[in-house]
């Protein structure tokens, strides 16, 4: 199953949770503490988000966040099928295991990405909430 139409609607659902995050006020310092740029390639759609842990905006949130091909050297780079990240922003895939099975291939220091998981465990619930208020309830998971 697809669960993103476009590219354009992978920015819309993943852009939601991405743009809480970074103002939210328990797992964005957490987060930026990593100092790390990283970009998510997607396929299927195909898509590409990078955020910067590195240079906080100081506008309020803790780290940017940028849609679609931009000049930042990443630190890491996590490249999947759109479906997979959508799943894991669920807290369904264990990023361990989707590692090992090459569901997610990474490039990149990946001990510090790992490291980070405690810290996004919260973004497990906020996501099917703001697919809800974006109006998009048909691509929750059951």
């Amino acid at each position: 199953m697809t669960f993103f139409q476009d590219e354009k609607h992978l920015y819309k659902c993943l852009g939601g949770l991405f743009e809480k995050v970074r103002r939210d006020a328990m797992i964005g310092p957490k987060l930026a503490t990593a100092a790390l740029v990283i970009r998510f390639l997607y396929e299927e759609p195909e898509g590409q988000i990078t955020i910067d842990l590195k240079t906080p905006p100081g506008d309020g949130t803790f780290f940017s966040t940028f849609y679609g091909k931009n000049d930042l050297e990443a630190d890491v780079v996590m490249s999947m099928k759109a479906d997979v990240g959508h799943r894991f922003w669920f807290g369904k895939v264990n990023l361990v295991a989707a590692l090992t099975r090459r569901q997610i291939v990474a490039k990149g220091p990946i001990p510090k990405i790992l490291k980070l998981l405690p810290a996004i465990q919260p973004t497990y619930a906020m996501y099917p909430e703001i697919l809800k208020e974006l109006g998009e309830d048909k691509i929750l998971l059951a």
